[in-house]
């Protein structure tokens, strides 16, 4: 292997601590010309501190130390400018017990690190958030009504406990897109297959989500529709996510369209659109809709939705991706494979 190629930059010092080789990785961030670093003592080439000034080389003693030991364990150390790396190295001696004969030192940059050491502090932030919320209605009422119950009417027992209801009903949604968020992330989410009527799935969501709708909107349904096979009741979440979603958050529903669709990588399928009356989604940020914790706009929720939609779809073999509707606002476009299990075709 050239290790020019490897990703990491590589020190290679020989039995007295002269520097032998350097690849390009290392030169790079040296800021390096030619081979000015060959012939150099090590504890020079690898001028990282603990910002409290114990160098590397002093702290670790490659040469030195317990004569079984054949590796420094990868820790953080800061560069003379600031910059934190990531560092670790290997002790190759000739025979057990023997003299190190080479050390070589691997040197990678923990920008990366730091970043999803962030992202996972951010999702603590966001998850501990978006619980307290619904658990401080629950609380705050329940503890009222237990220590004032005698000074309330029936009527106001009654909004409270409607309250703490529905708080309670928000906290289990919360939790149950908690748990597939983390499966789709995990790779576990799992399918029970079996046929589904695309069609009669988005008539029955219609029926329930937008019965309390005020605003008329068309309903497309295209003829002799493919069976598909998949999750029924993940498509169902799929599909409810996006009407609600066009209710609560595009101003309206305007249309539904359900047809045939043929698809360039596979042979057949059935497309659902939904159109919205709202303004639309700028192209720059039609992609960001589907990460975690996206929200956009008073009264959104927890931000999970659609990425859970984008999972739910693509582990169907599907796709999903959103454009501008003619006359404004915005359509998503789901379309699922026919997925026929090979026991059942022909």
């Amino acid at each position: 292997m050239d290790l020019d190629d490897f990703p990491d930059g590589v020190i290679i010092a020989g039995p007295d601590g002269t520097v032998e080789y350097v690849n390009e990785r290392i030169r790079a961030m040296a800021r390096a010309e030619g081979d000015e670093m060959i012939g150099m003592h090590l504890d020079k080439a690898v001028p990282f501190d603990d910002l409290s000034g114990n160098s590397w080389y002093d702290c670790t003693r490659p040469y030195d130390g317990i004569a079984t030991r054949t590796r420094i364990s990868e820790q953080a150390w800061w560069s003379p400018k600031g910059s934190e790396y990531l560092i670790t190295a290997s002790l190759v001696r000739n025979s057990a017990a023997g003299p190190v004969c080479r050390v070589v030192v691997s040197v990678r940059n923990a920008r990366v690190r730091n970043q999803r050491d962030r992202e996972r502090s951010d999702l603590v932030a966001t998850v501990a958030h978006e619980l307290r919320s619904p658990l401080t209605g629950i609380k705050g009422f329940t503890s009222t009504l237990l220590t004032k119950w005698d000074k309330f009417s029936d009527e106001q027992r009654q909004l409270m406990l409607e309250t703490v209801d529905a708080d309670a009903d928000r906290l289990s949604r919360l939790i149950t897109e908690l748990l597939d968020a983390a499966r789709i992330d995990a790779g576990r989410l799992t399918l029970r297959r079996g046929p589904v009527k695309l069609d009669e799935v988005v008539r029955r969501v219609l029926t329930n989500v937008s019965g309390g709708s005020a605003e008329p909107f068309e309903m497309r349904i295209g003829d002799d529709l493919d069976l598909i096979w998949g999750d029924s009741d993940r498509i169902t979440q799929v599909v409810t996510n996006l009407v609600e979603n066009a209710l609560r958050h595009g101003f309206g529903l305007r249309e539904v369209v359900v047809q045939n669709t043929q698809h360039a990588d596979f042979k057949g399928g059935v497309s659902l659109q939904v159109h919205d009356n709202g303004p639309g989604i700028p192209e720059e940020m039609r992609q960001r809709v589907f990460s975690r914790f996206w929200r956009s706009g008073p009264g959104a929720g927890s931000g999970l939705g659609m990425y859970i939609v984008r999972g739910i779809v693509e582990e169907h073999g599907g796709r999903i991706d959103i454009q501008e509707a003619e006359g404004g606002g915005a359509q998503i476009r789901v379309w699922f494979p026919i997925n026929e299990p090979d026991s059942m075709t022909g």
